[in-house]
């Protein structure tokens, strides 16, 4: 009997492997793994045959089986097996059948009355079904649903009936016979034969779940995405979108490297917007190189001015590709690039950019034995333009046709900060600037000009912390800097410091452009106060204040910058946070007449049920900016979960300059433990020549339990009786 018992235990072992539906590909060694089996009785009947009864439970290697009773035949190797019989292994996979009997090596056999719950959602039901090879298990008529059935009379939402289902545990798929989907039992499409993965396989060759769409511009369509995978690393998915309009072909390819991963997705039209074919490409990716350098790029291209928001790709209206290698380290820092840029807007002309720019920038720090920070920077920048006409200021049209622009700058600087009495921090910091200028193609600029400025800032900050009594904190931050910047202003040409930003990061620096082309010269007083509060209930809250006053005013500032005159624009800037998920930020820029030249806030809420959100962007006229007239807009985002099944999504974007809504979108979705629904509509209202206002309406219906990336587990109801 112990003989036959161990026999018993090993094929136990080993129908626990075969009989689990999505387990390793290879079943283990049965005489390696432990297995147990309990019952309320065991015994031998003619020495040949065990047989166990009441309760019967048998366990191997994470899996769990239990059935009414087992009786094996040691002379045929038979296993008979009486329900209900019912396994589960450790990924959540349950088998269930009311009979089984399986032939000698457990490879092939019969259950009856079976039904398959592949990882917890996907259920197989059928009359029977048999294992054939120890690899595939036969389904005879079958009903297959993610869906939950409540009741007897109760039907699924949708269900796939066919006459046979093969279910490939090697390959985790599922072949269809004679195949109906059916909504509410209601025939809908008849196919011969159907091929689809179980829910355990993340990436499987066929089609994903399409989306129907309408558009003013290109008609109603339908987009059908194939997706390919190659090998484990890599991945194709072709995109047909076929409308009234248009036929395109969209495609994404992906691959993983060991160190890094590439992305490149575009598309091919052919559309009765334009004669000639249109399309865009798009590659991106980053990769670990030696000595901790990131290689990095991501490349843009398109056909014409328009086909991104024909298409609803993107609302970007320059496309910038760069190729850049960094390195950064505790202790130093380096930058390489290269850019281009491809203006779509309709004013500007891509042979008079800088399109192509060339940029080196390189910082290393040194910690000297007598104390202190020293520092060593480099920066090389050269940006070209197509055009090769002089700029010679007689008209708007060609002001700035041909600049090319090289630079060298170097920076050495040593900085240290010291605590004094009472607790005042005092800081200071030396530099020396030795900048070189090459300009082409602008015979109002000086071909060459060098120079070497030197500039100084001390600054003070007195810190005040007060703790409360019930443990909130409070910092209270007067601060002063005094700095001094040598030389004057050279005659070569502003191209990258246009647009200037006066904030928090740059209040107490010696020169406020955002590149090295310009720099501000003289005395300065910076002056700032800083309130930091953190509440005992979990609430803080954080205010900037900060003025800048200088010896003579900059002309290269301009009036929107906020720094264009002696005494600049009052900064403010603050923050709110609270434990209830609502959120504050805001900046601007206060004149000395009480008004803001330059604006920005951000309003949100955010919890388990929605996230909601307003920005508020203020910008005055500015012909310095090339803004002929005073911008302010209101955007507005959100999403909320109406109740378990339902959420609603929304995006507005109103400009009060013009009155008039730019963009406007809703989306409703619903989903359950078997299905998921997206209706989303956009209206695009385009101001540009080149563009064209736009509706969209797209819908997408996914079926749940269908590979890994479509569970509704999270959604899964419950049958009330």
């Amino acid at each position: 009997m112990t003989r036959m018992f161990d026999r018993l235990i090993r094929l136990l072992a080993v129908l626990c492997v075969l009989a689990g539906p999505a387990l390793a590909q290879d079943a283990p060694d049965a005489d390696a793994l432990p297995a147990m089996l309990v019952a309320d009785a065991v015994f031998v009947e003619d020495g040949e045959r065990l047989i166990a009864t009441g309760n019967v439970e048998a366990f191997h290697d994470g899996v769990r089986m239990t059935a009414g009773r087992i009786v094996y035949d040691g002379t045929t190797d038979q296993l008979i097996i009486d329900g209900p019989i019912r396994i589960i292994d450790e990924t959540g996979n349950i088998l269930v059948a009311t009979y089984a009997e399986l032939d000698q090596g457990l490879q092939n056999g019969l259950l009856s009355g079976a039904r398959m719950v592949l990882d917890q959602q996907l259920q197989v039901a059928s009359v029977e079904a048999r294992r054939v090879n120890g690899r595939f298990t036969q389904f005879s008529k079958v009903a297959v649903t993610s869906c939950l059935v409540c009741g007897q009379r109760k039907v699924p939402l949708w269900q796939i009936r066919a006459s046979r289902v093969v279910h490939d545990q090697e390959e985790r798929q599922l072949y269809f016979d004679n195949a109906q989907f059916r909504v509410l039992d209601v025939p809908i499409f008849y196919f011969p034969h159907l091929r689809l993965p179980d829910p355990t396989l993340p990436r499987a060759r066929g089609f994903l779940f399409p989306t129907f769409t309408s558009s003013s511009l290109l008609g109603v369509g339908v987009k059908v995405p194939y997706f390919f995978p190659i090998g484990r690393h890599q991945d194709l998915t072709l995109t047909p979108y076929l409308a009234s309009e248009t036929r395109t072909m969209g495609f994404r390819y992906r691959r993983a490297f060991r160190s890094g991963d590439l992305t490149i997705h575009g598309a091919l039209s052919s559309d009765t917007l334009m004669a000639d074919p249109r399309g865009y490409l798009f590659a991106e990716g980053e990769f670990r190189v030696l000595q901790d350098y990131k290689l990095s790029f991501n490349l843009k291209g398109v056909s014409d001015d328009a086909y991104l928001n024909d298409y609803d790709i993107s609302g970007a209206d320059r496309l910038a590709s760069n190729l850049s290698l960094t390195r950064v380290t505790a202790d130093s820092f380096m930058d390489t690039s290269i850019l281009n840029y491809q203006t779509l807007r309709d004013y500007e002309d891509n042979a008079t950019q800088p399109r192509f720019i060339a940029d080196y920038r390189r910082e290393q720090r040194f910690f000297p034995s007598f104390g202190g920070e020293f520092r060593l920077g480099t920066d090389v920048h050269g940006h070209l333009r197509q055009s090769k006409r002089d700029t010679d200021g007689s008209d708007d049209d060609t002001e700035i046709d041909g600049r090319d622009v090289t630079r060298f700058n170097a920076e050495f600087s040593w900085r240290n900060r010291w605590t004094v009495a009472s607790g005042l921090r005092v800081g200071l910091s030396t530099h020396l600037w030795a900048d070189r200028y090459i300009t082409e193609d602008d015979v109002t600029s000086d071909a060459e000009v060098s120079r070497a400025i030197p500039g100084v800032a001390i600054e003070f900050r007195y810190p005040l912390q007060r703790q409360g009594p019930r443990g909130g904190r409070t910092l209270l931050e007067p601060i002063v800097q005094l700095g001094w910047v040598g030389g004057e202003r050279l005659k070569n040409p502003n191209d990258e410091s246009t647009r200037v930003e006066f904030d928090e990061a740059n209040l107490l620096s010696l020169s406020r452009f955002p590149a090295a082309d310009r720099r501000e010269h003289g005395t300065t007083v910076a002056a700032g106060l800083r309130w930091l509060h953190k509440a005992p209930g979990g609430w803080s809250a954080a205010l900037t204040l900060g003025k800048v006053w200088r010896e003579t005013a900059e002309p290269d500032f301009s009036l929107s910058s906020g720094l264009s005159d002696t005494a600049s624009d009052l900064l403010i800037a603050g923050r709110f946070a609270n434990p209830l998920g609502i959120t504050l930020s805001a900046r601007g820029l206060l004149d000395e007449d009480g008004l803001f030249s330059k604006a920005e806030a951000r309003a949100g809420w955010s919890n388990t049920r929605m996230d909601l959100g307003a920005s508020y962007l203020l910008l005055v006229t500015d012909s310095d900016e090339d803004r002929t007239q005073r911008q302010s807009e209101w955007t507005f985002d959100g999403r909320y979960q109406l109740t378990r099944n339902w959420s609603t999504s929304g995006e507005a974007r109103y400009d009060l300059g013009d009155d008039r809504l730019d963009r406007v979108g809703l989306g409703l979705q619903y989903r359950n433990e078997c299905i998921q629904v997206d209706l989303q509509a956009t209206r695009n209202y385009a101001s540009s020549t080149t563009l064209e206002p736009s509706t969209e309406f797209d819908l997408t219906v996914a079926l749940t339990g269908f590979g890994a990336d479509a569970s509704g587990k999270e959604y899964r109801r419950t049958c009330s009786f």
